[in-house]
């Protein structure tokens, strides 16, 4: 049996009928839709944590032909948030996808998470997001339809703030599930912003904290208290939708998401496409309350090594950047922040602009310096 039950009475009956073992769905405005099913359960890698080894993937793509058509703005070469391509002097469309298994219990958040992961890779480049299709792996059995129903309403709330359409999608069977997106957007082919175009004398502003990565496996372990937890999945339902609207109003062209790769992976493909070192000031990086406890705990995802094997050979880190903060720097992020490249006569502005577009803890955390032989040095 199932009940249906208004937003008002959740914090009293949804407690005594999970106790009694019976099924609640939660429905806000007929859609936001609330399953009793721990979606991290089915999971021991989630979100952006799941991805393939950046070395590995590195391996497999540098032997592909390159795209020589003039149309094709931005494409495999530089590594960059998604692929670019010209229609006419004034528009240019912004493809890309992405999708992972679970990064959160609820399968509601869930969906808007994935979605507003999947929808950075546009604002990223400047753009603005006009279709999505939705990409589903879920089991034929095994997980009740009301999840997979819960997780689309998400995705579906999140492409709808967005201002896009979701107009259609693809499933097949498969454990544990995964959701994603494909999305079209669309961007002026002056306007677009590239991992390729940050300059020496620019400083680096990220928009987000560090240390989604290490909360939720700090969840899955139950070593979380539930309001940084909270803190974090408001965080990755976050659009960077104003973030991609503040660096269209200051003219800002170099700027890359943060997401499974970490600050440092991120930022080393960054230096590498636009041939200059970053200069990253560890203590000015924002972190999640609760992320650096979890580290001194020993709660290290996974990918934080394999993104540490990524970077370190580029990569000189001051000794006197302790282990923890080094290890957050390497935190696999999903649906984290933008980090910019900001010329220095308008970080302020632009700083300030972020915070009243809902970044509050956007900060300046380096600066772009000459290529040297570190392509990354944190101090």
């Amino acid at each position: 049996m199932a009940l249906r039950i208004g937003a008002s009475d959740v914090s009293k009956v949804r407690e005594a009928l999970l106790a009694a073992g019976i099924p609640v769905q939660t429905y806000e405005g007929n859609k936001k839709q609330r399953v009793a099913f721990d979606l991290l359960a089915t999971v021991e890698y989630g979100g952006c944590s799941a991805k393939l080894s950046p070395i590995r993937l590195d391996e497999v793509l540098k032997d592909l032909p390159q795209n020589e058509d003039p149309r094709l703005l931005v494409g495999l070469s530089t590594h960059d948030d998604a692929g670019v391509w010209r229609i006419s002097d004034t528009l240019a469309l912004i493809q890309t996808t992405d999708f992972f298994p679970p990064i959160c219990s609820d399968p509601y958040d869930f969906g808007q998470i994935a979605a507003a992961n999947a929808l950075s890779d546009v604002y990223a480049m400047g753009g603005t997001p006009v279709t999505a299709l939705n990409l589903v792996m879920f089991p034929a059995e095994g997980i009740p339809l009301d999840v997979l129903r819960a997780i689309l309403w998400g995705g579906q709330d999140q492409v709808t703030e967005a201002g896009a359409a979701i107009v259609g999608g693809h499933t097949i069977a498969d454990s544990p599930p995964k959701y994603g997106l494909a999305v079209t957007g669309t961007v002026h082919p002056d306007k677009i912003v590239t991992n390729s175009a940050a300059h020496p004398g620019n400083q680096l502003i990220l928009t987000k904290p560090l240390g989604t990565g290490t909360i939720v496996a700090g969840q899955r372990i139950g070593e979380v208290n539930s309001s940084d937890y909270e803190n974090v999945i408001q965080s990755m339902q976050q659009l960077n939708k104003g973030g991609a609207e503040v660096m269209q109003r200051f003219d800002i062209r170099s700027a890359t998401d943060i997401t499974g790769f970490g600050l440092l992976g991120h930022a080393l493909e960054m230096a590498r496409a636009s041939h200059c070192t970053l200069q990253i000031h560890a203590a000015e990086v924002p972190m999640f309350p609760g992320a650096y406890a979890l580290i001194e705990l020993g709660c290290i995802p996974g990918a934080a090594f394999r993104n540490q094997a990524f970077v370190e050979s580029d990569c000189f880190i001051a000794p006197e950047v302790d282990y923890n903060r080094k290890i957050l720097l390497l935190d696999p992020q999903t649906s984290g922040g933008l980090l910019m490249s900001v010329p220095k006569e308008q970080t302020l502005p632009v700083l300030a602009a972020l915070q009243d577009a809902g970044y509050p803890d956007s900060a300046v955390i380096g600066e772009v310096v000459p290529d040297s032989k570190w392509k990354l040095i944190v101090h």
